[in-house]
């Protein structure tokens, strides 16, 4: 049985941010720096629209009405998603940008970002995917296996295997998520 390598698709930035306005100058922006861009106004509308197998990031306001930036990553998380977040923030708020970093967003930048800098943000953020998608796939890794074990035959295919990972999959235990709200901007 020969099994061929599947080409990864290429990853896509999910917007998420309540000001409709921005969201258009930064899906131009990164569709210019030749990066698939996908928007979306409100947390629970990301959650409701976006494609949970495909490889990508997320840039995420920290204060948003309803479901804001650190409610959804803190969703995320329990979701068992390995994207990796940058947060956007239109104040300065010290313990929320503590939260945030703590709880593993790969960089916090303050609005308006720069032309350079949230592409370099994006970049960096989409560098460390692999990793996350190797602790994603380690859960999966582990509920296929539950549901194979009573089988006489078990096969496992990882179809997730990128270029330049290791061959140990782990899977991270993360603290508890902690209620936190932010004003709305």
């Amino acid at each position: 049985c020969l099994i061929e390598p599947m080409q990864a698709p290429e990853p896509t930035v999910y917007l998420v941010d309540d000001d409709p306005d921005l969201l258009k100058a930064l899906q131009r922006l990164l569709l210019s720096a030749g990066l698939q861009a996908t928007a979306f106004a409100s947390a629970q509308a990301f959650l409701d629209g976006h494609d949970r197998a495909a490889p990508g990031c997320l840039v995420l306001d920290l204060s948003m009405p309803g479901l804001n930036g650190l409610q959804l990553q803190c969703e995320l998380e329990q979701l068992g998603s390995p994207l990796p977040i940058v947060f956007l923030t239109g104040r300065g708020d010290i313990a929320a940008t503590v939260q945030a970093m703590k709880r593993g967003a790969t960089d916090l930048l303050s609005k308006p970002a720069d032309d350079t800098e949230l592409p370099a943000a994006i970049e960096e953020a989409l560098a460390t995917a692999p990793q996350q998608l190797l602790v994603a796939l380690g859960a999966e890794v582990a509920s296929c296996s539950a549901a194979l074990a009573g089988l006489p035959l078990r096969i496992l295919v990882c179809a997730r295997w990128r270029e330049g990972m290791g061959a140990t999959l782990a899977v991270a235990q993360p603290a508890p998520c902690v209620s936190a709200t932010t004003p709305s901007t």
